[in-house]
């Protein structure tokens, strides 16, 4: 055997060998198969992690249909895309011209060839590839309108200009629009790519005699350039009929665009269409003077016709005589955006308020007086906390929810929320994060019209464990595994027999024991095999999950675990409310959001903007959630979804059935959604009418009340919600930060025979920014939301009815702003709020309702009184009622409406037992673990009280209890000036005393009053 010569010890290799050892090393082409390998398993898990939760949920379809979708639509669109430029790259190369004369610039091309003539064949491959998977990204983003057009459903009703059904537009228009869009970009860029290969290869010289072409550029150039034409004559004949969908002072297409446009829009087609074919003419005879004559004559005939003419009618035709030439578009525009809003059969009644109250006057509103809601739920919040919390790791949202229950035979409002998990309060650890702490316990709801003499909530159901009017532990499941604050994440489930380790609940509610439960539903993807819990070890980046064992065999995995996120998953095509409220449903507690289907190609109809439109106070504060930034010109409330608190399951039922938008959407996806018929009567009973959708319809019905077209072209009938007038700055109009939020009532309207659960809010006139609002009231619109009639998919016909009381006949109905300005400016009142203002409480004004009854317009609003300190919470103290220019003040509402109402106003009141009882101090701070405390009576004299004591004489009790207070005042001001703490303090003690008397006084001589 022979070898090599021996290379010295020491020496290094030759480069030759060395070059060789580089190329040969695999150790590059390893790591960059491992990465690619690593990524693609990362991205890969994501996708099995995804297709596991929709799985669990029976929602595949969903996930399979969309994510299809997308890549058949980023395949097509890469194809054509590539196809096109490397089509155009590879046709402008193979016919460039062999032999090119010699020039400085020839030589210059040259080089430029031969620095690219190594990549060459990467470029004309890789630059339509790149350019393909931009096309591609972009294409498959408009899945959902490719899905609607070839699964739509006829409106069968016919826009009034060119007679289409409003599914061409909702549908058919907006698929033509990507189509062509995308085809003009792709010849654009096609285009670009020609005629750059072209030059940089000769085909295109620039030469003294002017610009030369090869008869292969010429018509490679010419058949891009015919394209182009042709793709733009089909843009000007869609452009017609988007004319319906302009947005102006007015929608749909005016007098200007029906008979300059619309024509000039067929024109210009026909015009690119000629020009296209003389393109093409010419890349044969070779001669570019008669496409380039008619381009240009195109341009000119494009500006002119587009720009110009439609000008020249609109100032000299229209706008002298603008009312008589714009009447019957105007009148398509009202009729139509009326429709598109569902606002074609709001029921109007013209309503005349009387201004003086009568004694008796509501007798005939008893159902209407016995559930004014006193309980405000954006206030009480934390009287739950304090009241019933009971642990740390557990909250309360900000503000509660309303909705109804029947009790004893009668429907009654409540404030309802959830107790559910506070991942702040959890101690520190994955185990306790994810696997102990999983979950929060129990409905607790509160009578909405009435408190406890002390002014705390009256609750129905409380208490830990949960009892109450709504239920026990043996008959509805408390625990709440999916909130709306439920933690990002938990591991739950043991194999049968397995201890139980999840933190359930106390043992009662004074015990410092808790419970142990393990979770029993199948509300989560399984984690019980390796490969899985690697998957969402990698999702959620824990290796605790991964090692821990507490995930044992039969371990699930609860994650995306609000209910409004969760519904947006399963349907991606819906716009959902803001607001999604629980009750308790067939058993278990429910999470009911409303869905709606949305689009903003409805002919005629005047674009709003979500966003905007639901914006109020409410939102601006945090408190609500406004609707997404989206335009849109058509809304429908198509889908009541449930999310289960316990296991997470997802119900959709098609609450719209005759929404041709959602029915093209089930026809995408058949097994998703369920008819209303299967809902059970206890569900229906529990539907309300959406609060977005309500704010929206009240948006456009400022205007669109108006149907006479000459008031609408003048804007002399146009109203505008009013602002909330404990958060707008007083004398200014209202933005849509401050304008007063709708409420939910039990109200009987007065041209109705029964009562109902609606929604409702008050108009006051038009205000144009920067004006001072006239706070009259002009009108006052309620929604019926009451669905259920006792039978299970069996809808009331009453529900979603829209009732408008037109009061603008009158210029002094008082409104909302002027009833606060009632209850800040009348002497009695001012005098006690700012007496109670001045020690160390704090007066808080609830929400102002607006009310239909006794013939006129009531306004009540309940006062709330918290002390200083750190387990404080409002609680009930006064009620505020006018009526025209009457104001009452008293510890009840039946006892203010009496004040109204001449003695007697004959209403029956949720509060009325309330009447004569002396309120406890609710001051007195919860028990250890959250319990609620035993009332402390009110000290007396003999009782080692404060001097003031009480006597006989309520009134005497009163001026002494007052002027106590103000004693204490002074004492207290000039401790604080000596800067002695002590006497400070001292001095705060007995201001509170006298505070309290005084109430306690005042009370009484209310009483006395009213016997």
């Amino acid at each position: 055997m022979t070898s090599g010569p021996d290379r010295p010890f020491g020496s290094s290799p030759s480069p030759a060998s060395a070059a060789t050892s580089r190329r040969r090393s695999p150790l590059i082409p390893t790591i960059i198969v491992v990465a690619v390998i690593v990524i693609a398993f990362v991205y890969l898990s994501q996708v099995y992690a995804d297709v596991l939760w929709y799985n669990q949920l029976g929602f595949l379809e969903v996930f399979v249909t969309e994510n299809l979708s997308r890549i058949v639509l980023f395949i097509l669109a890469f194809l054509v895309m590539a196809g096109a430029v490397f089509a155009s790259l590879r046709i402008a190369f193979r016919s460039r011209p062999i032999y090119a004369p010699d020039s400085a610039v020839q030589d210059n091309l040259n080089r430029y060839q031969a620095q690219l003539e190594p990549i060459r064949r990467l470029l004309m491959l890789g630059i339509p590839v790149v350019l393909g998977a931009f096309a591609g990204t972009a294409a498959s983003s408009q899945w959902q309108e490719v899905l609607l057009f070839i699964n739509q459903v006829p409106f069968d009703r016919q826009d009034p200009e060119f007679g289409m059904d409003y599914a061409f537009y909702m549908f058919t228009l907006p698929f033509l629009g990507f189509v062509t869009g995308f085809l003009i970009s792709v010849v654009i860029i096609s285009a670009i790519a020609t005629i750059l290969t072209h030059y940089l290869y000769g085909g295109i010289r620039l030469e003294e005699k002017g610009l030369f072409t090869t008869k292969a550029a010429r018509i490679q150039i010419a058949v891009v350039a015919a394209l182009f034409l042709v793709l733009q004559g089909i843009n000007y004949l869609l452009d017609r009929f988007d004319t319906v969908l302009n947005q102006g002072t007015w929608a749909g297409a005016l007098y200007t665009d029906v008979n300059a446009v619309i024509p000039t829009k067929a024109i210009l087609a026909v015009a690119a269409f000629i020009v296209a074919v003389l393109f093409v003419v010419s890349a044969f005879i070779g001669r570019w003077r008669l496409p380039l004559i008619g381009t240009a004559m195109l341009i000119i005939t494009a500006l002119l016709a587009g720009g110009v003419y439609p000008s020249i009618v609109q100032r000299f035709q229209v706008d002298p005589s603008q009312l008589s030439r714009e009447r019957e578009y105007i009148d398509r525009n009202i009729a139509l955006t009326r429709e598109a809003y569902g606002l074609d059969d709001v029921e109007t009644a013209n309503y005349s308020p009387v201004a003086t109250p009568e004694a008796g006057a509501l007798n005939s509103d008893a159902v209407t007086t016995a559930n004014i809601r006193l309980l405000d739920p954006n206030l009480v919040s934390d009287a739950f906390s304090q009241l019933q919390q009971f642990r740390q790791y557990y909250q309360f949202p900000e503000t509660l929810n309303v909705d109804r229950y029947e009790i004893d035979g009668e429907v009654q409002d409540t404030v309802i929320a959830v107790r559910e998990l506070d991942t702040n309060g959890v101690p520190e650890g994955w185990v306790n994060e994810h696997a102990y702490y999983t979950h929060g316990y129990g409905v607790v709801a509160a009578a909405g019209s009435t408190v406890q003499p002390d002014g705390r909530p009256s609750f129905l159901q409380s208490g830990i464990p949960s009892t109450g009017v709504l239920g026990d532990e043996d008959s509805y499941e408390p625990r709440i595994y999916f909130g709306e604050s439920s933690p990002v994440y938990s591991v739950v489930g043991a194999p049968e027999g397995t201890a139980a380790v999840e933190i359930d609940r106390p043992q009662n509610e004074n015990s410092a024991t808790d419970s142990r439960t393990t979770f029993s539903g199948d509300g989560g993807p399984d984690v019980g095999n390796a490969f899985n819990r690697l998957v969402y070890a990698l999702k959620f980046q824990s290796t605790d999950l991964l090692l821990s064992n507490q995930v044992t065999s039969e371990s699930q995995i609860l994650y995306d675990r609000d209910p409004v996120e969760r519904v947006r998953k399963v349907a991606p095509y819906l716009t959902l409310d803001g607001n999604s409220y629980p009750a308790i449903v067939d058993g278990r507690v429910k999470w009911i959001i409303d869905g709606y289907t949305t689009s903003a190609n409805f002919p005629y109809s005047q674009q709003q903007e979500l966003e905007q439109a639901t914006q109020d106070s409410q939102t601006a504060e945090g408190l609500a959630t406004a609707l997404p930034a989206e335009r849109v010109n058509y809304i429908r409330n198509a889908v009541k979804a449930t999310v289960d608190a316990y296991d997470g399951s997802i119900d959709l039922y098609a609450w719209d059935d005759q929404d041709p938008v959602l029915k093209a959407w089930q026809n995408v996806y058949p097994a998703s959604l369920q008819p209303y018929s299967e809902m059970s009567a206890e569900l229906m009973a529990h539907v309300r009418y959406p609060e977005d959708l309500f704010k929206v319809q009240r948006e456009l019905l400022a205007k669109y009340h108006v149907t006479a077209t000459d008031e609408f072209f003048n804007n002399s009938e146009a109203w505008s919600v009013p602002a909330d007038p404990g958060e707008s700055t007083e004398g200014a109009a209202a933005s849509t930060a401050d304008r007063q939020p709708p409420f939910y009532l039990t109200l009987q309207m007065p041209n109705q025979d029964e009562a109902a659960f609606s929604l409702t809010t008050p108009y006051i006139p038009f205000v144009p920014t920067g004006q001072t609002p006239r706070n009259v009231l002009y009108g006052f619109l309620s929604a019926n939301g009451d669905a259920g009639t006792g039978e299970p998919g069996v809808k009331s016909e009453d529900y979603g009815r829209l009732t408008l009381l037109d009061s603008s006949g009158q210029d002094s109905v008082v409104g909302p702003g002027q009833a606060q300005n009632l209850f800040n400016s009348d002497t009695e009142v001012s005098q006690e709020l700012n007496l109670l203002r001045q020690g160390a409480s704090e007066v808080i004004n609830g929400n102002l309702l607006t009310l239909p009854i006794g013939g006129g317009i009531a306004y009540v609003q309940p006062v709330y009184v918290q002390s200083s300190g750190s387990s404080s919470f409002p609680v009930l103290r006064r009620v505020l009622v006018s009526f025209g220019e009457n104001v009452g003040f008293a510890p009840t509402l039946a006892e203010a409406l009496d004040q109204v109402f001449g003695g007697s106003s004959g209403a029956t009141t949720g509060d009325q037992d309330n009447v004569g009882a002396t309120p406890e101090d609710p001051a007195t701070p919860p028990a250890e673990g959250g319990a609620t405390p035993a009332p402390t009576p009110t000290p007396t004299p003999s009782e080692g009280g404060s001097p003031g004591g009480t006597t006989g004489d309520p009134a005497a009790d009163l001026r002494t209890a007052l002027d106590d207070a103000n004693q204490a005042i002074q004492d207290g001001n000039a401790a604080l000036a000596a800067g002695d703490f002590a006497a400070y303090g001292a001095a705060q003690d007995r201001l509170q005393d006298a505070l309290q008397r005084a109430l306690d006084a005042e009370e009484r001589v209310s009483g006395g009053a009213g016997q």
